[in-house]
């Protein structure tokens, strides 16, 4: 496997960005310990300011690979039985072409919480779950661990992220540009 980790265990992979998101950050170094007692795999993208302390924390651990930038996220995302994410539009499109379970954390100071509108978007459809930034701590990990245990709701969710990607947006734009100009 690409990142040394061994397909036939559960693998969260968590993203925050490529600077990191502090509270999805501490809400895994708190939950290390957990993750390794459930023999839980950890693709884990720290975001630059994060990425020295996480890799002195997980020194020395087989089931955690962690950098501060994913090159190649497909590859995450295809090794991934939940992931871990932001919800600003961008991660949302990713993930609902993916079709992969998702805990959200929407960022609480983005514009108008417009992270939260869209998580609970999804959420409101049974298609992601959402943990607020501020719980993150006590609850991120617990969550990730009953979701990841529970192969029904990821079934669930990973079918009805799908609902919400749009694959072809690129030519949707494209034709809507063309029939302006004319």
């Amino acid at each position: 496997m690409f990142f040394g980790l061994d397909p036939a265990k559960k693998i969260l992979f968590s993203v925050g960005g490529s600077l990191g998101a502090t509270s999805i950050n501490k809400a895994l170094t708190a939950g290390m310990e957990l993750l390794e007692e459930k023999n839980i795999q950890l693709i884990w993208q720290t975001g630059k300011t994060f990425s020295e302390q996480a890799k002195k924390i997980t020194a020395g651990k087989k089931n955690i690979w962690v950098s501060e930038f994913v090159q190649d996220i497909d590859k995450a995302y295809a090794a991934a039985d939940v992931v871990i994410s932001r919800s600003g539009a961008m991660s949302v499109a990713e993930l609902s072409l993916v079709g992969k379970p998702v805990i959200f954390v929407p960022y609480p100071h983005a514009a108008e919480d417009h992270q939260t509108a869209n998580a609970k978007k999804l959420v409101n459809k049974n298609a992601a779950l959402l943990v607020e930034d501020k719980d993150a701590s006590n609850n991120l990990v617990k969550e990730a661990i009953a979701l990841l245990e529970n192969e029904t709701k990821r079934t669930e969710m990973a079918k009805a992220i799908l609902e919400f990607g749009i694959a072809d947006a690129d030519h949707k734009i494209a034709n809507a540009i063309l029939r302006s100009l004319k």
